[in-house]
């Protein structure tokens, strides 16, 4: 019997997403990443190929800040923090890529976070 490749399938349905989604300068593609302790987020302009902002939550303030929160509400920390800096820019509409995660956990903090911090999907 073959063993599932988790990570395989994730990538599999990455690509999948990807097909329907792009990012422009106006309205650039949010990129979700998700290790087991950390959580990344940055927006991609496609069409130059150029990351605008990101944030995470091992960056050097938001580490402080996060330190003995539960990962869900870390992830809605970094996706408010994420969501100003993108305002700070002027975009405030953006693509959600979930990266062929499911939309539930901290994926779904981290995405309820950028709306409460002004962002519109």
């Amino acid at each position: 019997m073959k063993k599932i490749d988790r990570k395989d399938l994730r990538e599999r349905r990455h690509v999948r997403i990807r097909k329907k989604i792009t990012g422009t300068a106006d309205k650039p593609r949010a990129i979700a990443f998700r290790s087991l302790k950390h959580i990344y987020i940055q927006a991609v302009d496609d069409i130059k190929g150029l990351t605008l902002v990101s944030a995470s939550s091992i960056d050097g303030g938001m580490a402080k800040n996060l330190k003995g929160l539960k990962k869900a509400d870390a992830a809605k920390q970094v996706g408010r923090e994420f969501a100003a800096k993108l305002i700070a820019k002027g975009i405030k509409k953006i693509v959600f890529d979930r990266a062929g995660y499911l939309y539930h956990g901290r994926v779904k903090a981290l995405a309820d976070g950028a709306r409460e911090g002004g962002l519109q999907f």
